[in-house]
């Protein structure tokens, strides 16, 4: 049985066509509020914390301004876009600097720029001699034929060893913070699977979809890294203030919801009865808020692992070390360092470090060191010390800013389970209708999939009004 969420329609209950409830205020879920808002829907917002946002969160100290939570969007959805433009007034996209755009990989106790051309991809030390010439060979192979196969098989597969090895490997840890023996292509990469699937290859695959018609909505989505001006909290403000402070209720940490067969849902505290409930949260909280839901269903929803991420921002205000015009830099797997990334915001984003500093976020963690997470603030920081000493060139440590970020459930990954995961989703969202099982445990990691999938929910809903 295949799933294709994107083509999911979604039904309002016949009882009360006008009140939706959405469960958490991160930004599927004001996004969701925001485009029901727009349709003329009743639409009230419930969330634990005591703000909206979620993770997003935007700092200012010291003379830096830095996030918690993502700290950019990739601009691959059209939707991603129109939302900036449909808060244009309240809310300025901020488009990364393109003179920053070198992104770099950690090979050999240095620093090497990921190749963008012919010239550099000829010559980069990052993949051997053989697989340079076994790339040549690509469009030829044979599509894979199981659904279920990793990234790493069909890299290795179609690409070669030291691909897998100095391109996705680093790539799958800045993404996912995962593992590509372990994450799903077709749900973790489902536009890789995709072109393999439909024109036989990666390369002939991509020339060939670039030619294809484009709705004036795929027009807008493109591979720029985004933010907002002055920070993604800014993001978060201007859709708070459209969906109204008045429809989100804050510090609900004992929601529950309760279902009614023919009558719809009621929420703990709240007498209204909702036509629909659109769940946001994570897997982890899904019985918690929905005891009504079998257990054996919601078992395979729960078992999505999540990376723990530990995030450590450093402010330089002076930066003495190499030159920094560059994204940011990945760390491949096999070179056993401690870290999974470095960040460096400055370089491409405005006005997030006094001139002449710097600004950087160091991530640790993942799937494969998930120990960090419980080191000291004190065992943290000595060892981000070490590498960025080491790897950002620098003579001394002494930044005048330390910011250390802890995530239990960073990110989701679409492992060996998301079968069946998705076939669970399904099954209940059948079996309880109005009910909508949403956010990152499905549909991609993103914040252009979340602000997707939340525009696409409330369209679909409003059209069944």
């Amino acid at each position: 049985m295949q799933h294709k969420n994107s083509q999911k329609h979604y039904k309002v209950n016949n009882n009360d066509k006008k009140n939706i409830a959405v469960i958490g205020a991160g930004l599927t879920g004001l996004t969701t509020a925001f485009y029901l808002k727009r349709h003329g829907l009743n639409v009230r917002v419930f969330e634990k914390m005591d703000r909206a946002g979620g993770v997003i969160q935007t700092h200012s100290e010291n003379g830096f301004v830095f996030e918690s939570g993502p700290n950019t969007g990739s601009m691959s959805r059209g939707e991603a876009a129109e939302l900036f433009e449909d808060l244009i007034d309240d809310c300025s996209l901020e488009i990364a600097d393109e003179s920053a755009k070198a992104r770099w990989i950690w090979l050999n106790n240095k620093w090497e720029t990921i190749p963008s051309g012919l010239i550099g991809g000829i010559t980069t030390p990052l993949f051997s001699f053989a697989d340079k010439l076994r790339l040549l060979g690509e469009p030829f192979r044979k599509k894979g034929t199981n659904p279920e196969e990793t990234i790493a098989e069909m890299v290795r597969r179609r690409m070669g060893k030291t691909f897998l090895r100095n391109a996705i490997d680093p790539f799958i840890s800045g993404v996912y913070s995962g593992d590509p023996e372990k994450l799903v292509t077709k749900y973790a990469i489902p536009k890789l699977y995709e072109l393999e699937q439909n024109f036989g290859s990666f390369i002939g695959g991509t020339i060939k979809k670039s030619k294809e018609p484009k709705s004036e909505l795929d027009k807008k989505a493109s591979k720029e890294v985004f933010s907002a001006s002055g920070g993604l909290e800014n993001l978060i403000k201007a859709l708070v203030k459209h969906i109204g402070e008045e429809n989100i209720s804050l510090n609900c940490e004992n929601l529950s919801a309760k279902y009614a067969e023919n009558k719809g849902y009621t929420l703990e505290g709240d007498d209204t009865v909702y036509s629909n409930v659109i769940s946001t949260i994570g897997a982890y909280n899904l019985e918690r808020v929905f005891s009504f839901l079998p257990a054996e269903k919601l078992s395979k929803i729960n078992q999505l692992e999540y990376a723990k991420v530990t995030q450590v921002t450093l402010g330089f205000k002076e930066w003495k070390g190499i030159p920094i015009q560059s994204f940011g830099g990945l760390v491949p797997s096999a070179e056993k360092r401690d870290v999974l990334g470095i960040l460096l915001l400055s370089s491409f984003l405005k006005n997030r470090a006094p001139k002449g500093g710097a600004l950087l976020s160091v991530f640790l963690g993942g799937v494969r060191k998930p120990q960090f997470i419980d080191f000291s603030d004190e065992e943290i920081v000595k060892l981000v010390e070490k590498e960025v000493v080491e790897m950002m060139g620098l003579k001394e440590f002494n930044p005048d800013l330390v910011k250390i970020f802890r995530y239990k459930h960073a990110i989701p990954q679409y492992s060996f389970e998301s079968k069946d995961k998705l076939e669970a989703i399904s099954s209940l969202e059948e079996e309880f209708p109005g009910l909508i099982l949403a956010g990152n445990i499905r549909d991609g990691i993103g914040m252009a999939d979340r602000i997707k999938q939340g525009r696409r929910i409330a369209d679909q809903l409003a059209a069944q009004v």
